[in-house]
């Protein structure tokens, strides 16, 4: 009897396997047809506009994938023009973000752990404080931030106007606040027994911050990072403001 069950039995599991092994190849079929959709909607602008470089009349009118007369004459005049140094620019710009994101890291990193793990008077007040001030758009401060900068200049010249040190103190001044927030957050999901067991141990807060928290913590370092090297990096208004030297300028700026 129950030979004659699985007999009658294998050809509906056959079927059944059949159709899920049909429906499992048209879901795959069609995600792929979407994700190369996606990557043409993409990345044709940028291959039309890799493509309008080397077009030596300068037009993008009647303009195709594969150029005709193709040139390297506005490649040669953007990195050999005296006037506008492109790559001096861009050296700028990364020496900037680079120095600021890591600062911003560093900083950020040790005002959260203080903010997280420590219990102070007026340490509610300035938390509040700190996020309030991010509710302002930074604009409001630049005539302030430039006399400041002036000041400063006066005072300690290589943190005063048309220097890559003062603006990064400015970014720095901008970014600390709301990557403290951030951080404070993340450092609040790391168990506190973690901390009592090397207290236990001898070890002190900067220990227990630098070889115990700061491994952990290193998904929201990443983000903080990339956020403050992107912000950093195409920023337009401060450069402009506090930066009038065309050696000096960062690639926004320039």
């Amino acid at each position: 009897m129950s030979e004659i069950t699985k007999a009658v039995a294998s050809p509906n599991v056959d079927q059944k396997e059949g159709y899920w092994s049909a429906r499992v190849t048209r879901e795959r079929t069609l995600r792929l047809v979407i994700i190369a959709f996606a990557l043409v909607y993409a990345l044709f602008p940028v291959l039309f506009i890799m493509s309008s470089s080397f077009n030596p009349s300068g037009s993008i009118l009647g303009q195709g994938i594969i150029p005709r007369n193709a040139s390297l004459v506005h490649y040669n005049a953007l990195l050999n023009s005296p006037n506008n140094p492109f790559p001096l620019w861009v050296w700028n710009s990364v020496k900037i973000s680079t120095i600021t994101a890591v600062l911003a890291v560093l900083i950020s990193s040790l005002s959260a752990y203080a903010f997280s793990r420590f219990r102070f008077k007026g340490r509610r007040t300035l938390l509040l404080t700190v996020f309030l001030i991010q509710v302002f758009p930074s604009t409001l401060a630049i005539v302030a931030i430039y006399l400041l900068l002036q000041t400063i200049g006066e005072i300690i010249p290589p943190f005063g106007l048309n220097t890559h040190a003062g603006l990064i103190l400015v970014y720095l001044g901008g970014a600390l606040g709301i990557n403290t927030w951030l951080m404070k957050g993340f450092f609040d999901t790391v168990p506190r027994e973690l901390d009592e067991s090397a207290m236990m141990d001898g070890a002190t807060n900067f220990q227990i911050f630098w070889v115990i928290i700061f491994p952990l913590v290193r998904p929201i370092l990443a983000v903080v990072a990339i956020l403050t090297f992107v912000g950093t990096y195409g920023d337009f208004i401060l450069p402009l403001v506090l930066i009038n030297e065309p050696q000096e300028y960062t690639l926004a700026g320039g």
